[in-house]
């Protein structure tokens, strides 16, 4: 049987009876943590497992957004506070190398608290631009401006993550950095030349197009198609995220359920998958609305499933964390960069 081309929220701090038939019944291809869904470390993984046993796979994805700053699904404590990523490219700065090898120690350490737990995909690096005019919901997410820099913080936090056996996924392909609405409450529109979105925005993307997912943009992008944002337009999908960006890895939509997006569950899940998203995902574990993804989306398509068999060959055991922690902390102490 081919899995559901979902991946889906759950409520609370265990499955509900509702939830596991559901989940037993359509076999998404993975599921989402949230703030909501963790209570403890022993919590977590009894969840993790819960999960896992609908699909009768050990190894289906399961997700989270632990980025550090304020986005953040496992608390501190008794989980580690990582920095925002802008602290980590203020670093870049005055000294890239120093800031590459931070970036990639926090994502070791990121890979490490989720690891433990069960978790094999965080959903970072966030590689979108910072502009005046960046919203806030990205805001300090961000690296910074610089696409070059942006681009190597964000292929050393993907090293880390992999070294410690755990998936990023880059997002929000193609662009964020310009919205300057919230897409979790509006639809943000970008009207700025194609070109100077490939020169700059999408370049990041670009440059990391090898990695093995990514999550789109609610954003419309009117120089390349002024009537869809990037999740729901076969244009940006086929033009620019295959096309000039060159991203063959499994691409999943954001969050269906955010207020950028228009119509039901099923228009929304069949418009996302009909553009040329891999999967349909989404997030606040409603039942009914969950219900309505999986009766919209179908199994997945043989490209999905194979760029699905591709990432998950990417996933190892983990190496020794080491002193990656007390290595981190010196190099993002104040005068660190300057010898200090």
């Amino acid at each position: 049987m081919k899995h559901s081309a979902a991946i889906l929220g759950c409520a609370g701090l265990s499955l509900s009876a509702d939830e596991k038939r559901l989940f037993e019944e359509a076999d998404p291809l993975g599921f989402i943590l949230f703030a909501r869904n963790v209570e403890s470390a022993d919590q977590v993984r009894n969840l993790v497992a819960e999960l896992r046993d609908c699909v009768g796979r050990g190894d289906a994805p399961v997700l989270t957004d632990q980025e550090g700053g304020r986005v953040a699904r496992l608390p501190s404590p008794p989980w580690r506070t990582a920095p925002p990523a802008l602290q980590i490219g203020a670093l870049y700065e005055t000294d890239p190398k120093a800031a590459c090898e931070a970036a990639r120690l926090n994502g070791r350490l990121l890979a490490h608290d989720l690891f433990g737990l069960g978790i094999n995909v965080d959903c970072v690096p966030v590689l979108d631009l910072l502009f005046p005019e960046t919203h806030g919901i990205i805001g300090d997410r961000s690296f910074g401006r610089d696409p070059e820099a942006v681009a190597a913080l964000g292929r050393a936090t993907c090293e880390g993550l992999l070294a410690g056996g755990v998936l990023p996924v880059i997002k929000h392909i193609p662009g964020h950095g310009r919205a300057t609405l919230d897409s979790h409450e509006a639809l943000p529109v970008v009207d700025v030349s194609r070109d100077k979105l490939e020169t700059s925005d999408f370049r990041p993307f670009q440059m990391l197009a090898d990695m093995p997912m990514a999550m789109t943009a609610h954003v419309v992008y009117s120089a390349i198609d002024g009537n869809a944002p990037a999740t729901t337009s076969s244009t940006v999908i086929a033009e620019t995220i295959r096309g000039h960006i060159g991203f063959d890895g499994l691409l999943m939509s954001d969050d269906l359920s955010m207020k950028a997006l228009s119509g039901d569950m099923t228009v929304r899940t069949k418009a996302a998958l009909d553009a040329g998203c891999d999967i349909a995902l989404h997030c606040n574990g409603d039942v009914a609305e969950m219900t309505a993804v999986l009766g919209a989306c179908g199994p997945l398509s043989g490209a999905a499933t194979e760029r699905v068999s591709r990432a998950m060959s990417q996933l190892g055991d983990a190496e020794p964390v080491g002193d990656a922690a007390s290595r981190f902390a010196a190099l993002l102490s104040p005068g660190a960069a300057n010898g200090g």
